[in-house]
């Protein structure tokens, strides 16, 4: 990245449920949750603003979620729509940079100009709410940190900017956990020894901070001061394919990690499928409640695609590293890609023919009607005189 830039954060508000109230205009001021079967273990993936008054957040198990909000329109979500979009919106970033880093589906670093940003940051935000009718918060500065915090506090759907010279004015009174980084774990932790706010912990000495953040102290105390050394990391050559998810908050229980696994795992093997590639290693990331972050990674004799082959490995992955819970942070990759060995791979294997059938139609339909018009059977909850949490609106 080029000296003299100004960083803007992106951040398409409650993205998958804002599409979904586009598109449909009866879901419009109505409380949406998009996410898992509310009768199995499923997870929320992302809820509108309407439902988020209720309580509910994203990793949220989706039977509390609609024990805190009972009208809640349940939607098992659209994949292939949301990246189609997502794509449309990268592409009106490419209008006014090309220094762009995604972050995920919904949110990306853009560098400009010194003295840019804030008018640039607007046009972006006009031009997504224009020829999109989607809402964009924004945040502008010269580093990632404070364009974050700037985004965060411009939410919902406006542009903000924070910059060095204002930290202790505006940065320093606000709660600790607005630090990436600082989940609730730590939050009670600092709180014990009477960090309360961004100042105290700028103010505590680092050394002492080891005892409660470990290695994340020094960087925590970095960002306390508005510092922050992360350059962009612009996207080429496509080596992986991933999906993770912070946990809002610590997950104790095994199986919720395993359906999130699970969870993830479809979204890579969809994503990986449309790529026409094949991988060999499977990869977790997993982040423990006291920041420690692991990687672990499998390389398989042959090569797979299939959403059950990535969810197999990394299941096991997880199973043979997860340690003591809780958990705050799950990731699934794929690598190590070749091209052809699908072809070659299922012709090898007879009885995978209809496998490989299964899932090219499968991904046609999750192409044309929504990624989860077909899924597979494991995940399907038999009902007996159950409600159905699915609200139909005319």
């Amino acid at each position: 990245m080029k000296k003299n830039r100004e960083i803007l954060l992106c951040d398409l508000d409650a993205f998958f449920a804002s599409v979904e109230q586009r598109d449909n205009p009866a879901l419009r001021g109505k409380p949406v949750i998009i996410g898992g079967n509310p009768e199995g273990r499923g997870v929320a993936s992302t809820c509108s603003y309407e439902a988020r008054k209720y309580g509910v957040h994203s990793a949220m198990p989706m039977k509390k979620a609609i024990t805190l909000c009972p009208d809640a329109i349940i939607l098992r979500g659209r994949m292939s729509r949301y990246k189609e979009v997502s794509n449309q919106v990268m592409k009106i970033f490419e209008r006014f940079t090309p220094e762009i880093e995604p972050v995920s589906i919904d949110e990306a670093y853009l560098a400009v100009g010194k003295g840019e940003g804030i008018s640039v940051g607007h046009s972006i935000h006009d031009a997504v709410k224009k020829e999109l009718e989607l809402p964009m918060s924004v945040g502008v500065s010269t580093n990632k940190l404070l364009a974050k915090i700037a985004c965060e506090l411009a939410k919902p759907d406006k542009v903000e900017s924070l910059w060095i010279d204002e930290i202790k004015e505006r940065l320093w009174p606000l709660p600790v956990r607005t630090l990436p980084g600082i989940g609730p774990a730590a939050e009670r932790s600092l709180h014990q020894v009477g960090i309360k706010n961004v100042r105290d912990l700028a103010l505590y000495p680092t050394g002492s901070l080891k005892r409660i953040l470990g290695s994340y102290a020094e960087t925590a105390h970095q960002f306390a001061q508005g510092l922050d050394s992360r350059l962009l990391e612009q996207q080429h050559e496509v080596k992986s394919i991933s999906e993770e998810t912070t946990f809002p908050e610590d997950i104790y229980q095994i199986e919720i990690m395993l359906s999130v696994i699970y969870e993830l795992s479809e979204g890579v093997g969809f994503r990986l499928r449309a790529t026409g590639l094949t991988a060999r290693t499977v990869s977790i990331k997993l982040r423990y409640q006291d920041f420690r972050t692991i990687t672990r990674s499998k390389t398989l004799p042959e090569t797979i695609y299939s959403d059950s082959d990535i969810y197999q490995t990394a299941g096991d992955l997880f199973n043979n590293n997860c340690g003591k819970p809780p958990w705050r942070l799950i990731g699934v990759q794929v690598s190590g890609f070749e091209e052809g060995s699908q072809i070659s791979l299922f012709n090898k294997l007879p009885n995978k023919e209809k496998e490989k059938d299964l899932m090219l139609t499968k991904d046609h339909l999750k192409r044309k009607y929504g990624s989860d018009i077909v899924f597979q059977g494991k995940r399907l909850v038999q009902k007996k005189d159950k409600p159905d949490y699915r609200k139909i609106r005319e």
